[in-house]
């Protein structure tokens, strides 16, 4: 009975309850370590959403170019080298391509402190 009421909760939860795929996508995957506002172990995403809205103003682009990056992380695939001589290289992860854009597209649209928050 614990469990059904804890289930529950979670699926009605006014943080997951009309969220999107990537807003889920984001907070259970890239949060852990992209965090909102202090960069512990590797950049914001502000940082990050700031510094590629610069280089790819299209929306296409940028989710291409970060989708790249994230799939097959180097540092000379990286718009960000200060980031990388200071956190290191973002570790290789083993996301599929649709997850991934999903995300960036999220990240794009810049709807994340509304649902991270």
């Amino acid at each position: 009975m614990i469990r059904l009421i804890y289930i529950l909760i979670i699926v009605f939860s006014p943080t997951t309850w009309g969220a999107d795929d990537g807003a889920l996508l984001f907070n259970g995957n890239c949060a852990t370590c992209h965090h909102l506002e202090k960069a512990s172990s590797a950049p914001t995403i502000y940082e990050i959403r700031k510094r590629y809205i610069q280089a790819f103003p299209n929306k296409k682009d940028f989710v291409h170019y970060m989708s790249e990056f994230v799939l097959n992380p180097s540092s000379e695939k990286s718009l960000m080298l200060d980031k990388i001589q200071k956190y290191g290289v973002m570790p290789q992860l083993a996301y599929e391509r649709d997850v991934v854009q999903e995300i960036t597209s999220y990240i794009y649209d810049g709807r994340i402190e509304a649902t991270t928050k």
